[in-house]
């Protein structure tokens, strides 16, 4: 794909309609540097084993500007939506340019099972990254956000990645996740393992006026851990903020373990009964790449990186 004619197609519409349905052999669509603005793109669930590779972040830009105010839903406001399983996108940037003032308006929806994102960035304010559903993986990555910006209910692991949160609106609050795990039984989750969680400039010189919580109880179920990641100090010393009062604070799972940096201090954290300190090296390996999203099992046909358990 290339803007100026170069390619075999001038837009990533046209390459995806080009792909063959159900392919079961990965097809890679290389989408040269530019700026594609093209409404809403959507990879189908026909659309299997689609490899997208851009020329780098910031280099390859998919961008999109829809929110809620355009009279949508929050699912239908993504820049770039990929649900054909086996989806992989590298070097490249997802973003929605909507901005603060227009609330939902996510860059990236994933809802594609055994999906790899790696080194991309993802760009917006409130609800950047929709991790929908099924099992995905997102390394050497960074994510851009406000309110809820990493939310949904796939099992996800983000490793090695870094997670910015910008400067919100007056009065906001900023919520790195809102998992939305509905049912106890349910194998979903949010595992944030060897992270950089910072501040962008524009919100570490406030000082502290904005507070940035990690996440908060979108449903009932909301899964979390943050693991083995740098904690700028930006960070709440509370560490998570309700939803709406005392709602799923019993029923939620929030964990953090050998977390480190100024943000990481555990000693003022919540009190609910659904927050722990993970203690445990065999609780925490629970939420590895291996075990929650049983990565040894397809990521190795993908070429891309990845830690299988805890160790860095």
């Amino acid at each position: 794909v290339s803007k100026d004619g170069n390619g075999t197609v001038e837009t990533i519409s046209e390459a995806i309609k080009k792909a063959p349905e159900n392919s079961s052999r990965r097809i890679v669509i290389y989408v040269r540097a530019g700026r594609y603005e093209e409404t809403n793109l959507k990879l189908g669930r026909k659309k299997m084993n689609l490899m997208f590779i851009g020329d780098g972040k910031g280099n390859t830009v998919i961008s999109g500007g829809k929110s809620v105010f355009d009279n949508v839903t929050t699912f239908h406001t993504a820049t770039f939506a990929a649900t054909g399983s086996g989806f992989i996108a590298r070097d490249m940037t997802f973003e929605n340019w909507a901005g603060p003032t227009k609330h939902q308006a996510v860059a990236l929806r994933v809802g594609a099972d055994h999906a790899v994102v790696y080194k991309c960035n993802i760009i917006g304010y409130q609800d950047t990254l929709y991790v929908h559903s099924n099992r995905q993986f997102y390394r050497e990555c960074d994510i851009y956000g406000t309110v809820d910006f990493i939310f949904g209910n796939a099992a996800v692991v983000l490793q090695n990645c870094s997670i910015y949160a910008r400067k919100p609106m007056p009065f906001q609050k900023n919520t790195i996740t809102a998992q939305s795990r509905k049912d106890p039984l349910q194998n979903t989750g949010i595992s944030i393992h060897a992270c950089r969680i910072l501040p962008t400039p524009d919100l570490a010189v406030m000082n502290g006026s904005f507070q940035t919580y990690l996440g908060r109880p979108w449903k009932l179920h909301s899964r979390v851990v943050f693991m083995l990641s740098y904690m700028h100090d930006h960070i709440d010393p509370s560490g998570w903020l309700e939803w709406n009062g005392s709602f799923a604070l019993d029923s939620l799972y929030y964990g953090e373990y050998m977390n480190y940096g100024a943000g990481a201090a555990v000693g003022q954290r919540v009190k609910w009964p659904g927050y722990r300190v993970i203690t445990s090296e065999s609780e925490a390996s629970n939420f590895t790449v291996a075990q929650f999203i049983y990565g040894t099992l397809w990521l190795p046909s993908t070429g891309i990186a990845f830690l299988a358990g805890l160790q860095v």
